[in-house]
């Protein structure tokens, strides 16, 4: 398995995970449902640019995977904090440059959808999570997970997310997501919200002897 370095972003570092995201979202049937047509790989930079400007990063944490000795980025997973908007509208500009009128409608219609099914309690919502084409197979978007799941287990915090494929569920569902219930009403696909509790706290195992 290749040696991976998972580290925050820096703002700088912002739009080329976002281009790591929009490579990794081209073919995916929720973006699809809000971004349809011609330039999907262009304006789906400039999407992921806005929303990780926004919630991920001024609220919880953009977390990337590397090579441990080179700088490309090889997988991004946007981690919004309890409580974050996920489409802060301060940056309606940058959504309407990528999405057009239609499409912001319909992401505004995706995102209320969403919303419905999110815990009230709070918790950390894992908002993208996406890897290099280059990189699929090397355990990027595994070791990306774990590494913010430790910290929330060691902190007590819930997470939450969508998932949209029974592949990735399979993959959330060793680390500890439930399934709570398929999300309905959106063209082309059905995701499915899941849940994880923190882990049960590790108790240290005494020597032998003592």
């Amino acid at each position: 398995m290749t040696e991976l370095h998972i580290t925050p972003a820096r703002e700088a570092d912002l739009p080329a995970a976002a281009a790591v995201l929009a490579r990794a979202f081209r073919d995916d049937p929720v973006m699809a449902a809000i971004l349809p047509g011609s330039r999907r790989l262009e304006r789906l930079t400039t999407l992921f640019t806005a929303m990780l400007r926004g919630a991920a990063f001024e609220t919880g944490s953009v977390d990337l995977a590397r090579h441990a000795d080179r700088d490309e980025i090889l997988g991004v997973a946007a981690w919004e904090g309890p409580g974050a908007a996920s489409l802060p509208w301060r940056r309606l500009p940058e959504y309407l440059a990528a999405l057009g009128l239609p499409g912001l409608v319909r992401a505004a219609v995706l995102s209320s959808r969403l919303a419905r099914h999110r815990p009230r309690s709070p918790h950390w919502y894992l908002a993208q999570i996406g890897v290099s084409p280059a990189a699929r197979g090397l355990g990027v978007g595994g070791a990306l997970l774990r590494s913010r799941l430790d910290t929330l287990d060691v902190t007590r915090a819930t997470a939450y997310l969508e998932s949209s494929t029974p592949d990735n569920r399979r993959l959330y569902s060793r680390l500890g997501f439930e399934e709570i219930a398929p999300i309905r009403g959106i063209r082309g696909a059905t995701p499915t919200a899941m849940l994880r509790p923190p882990a049960p706290a590790r108790h240290a195992v005494p020597a032998r002897g003592v």
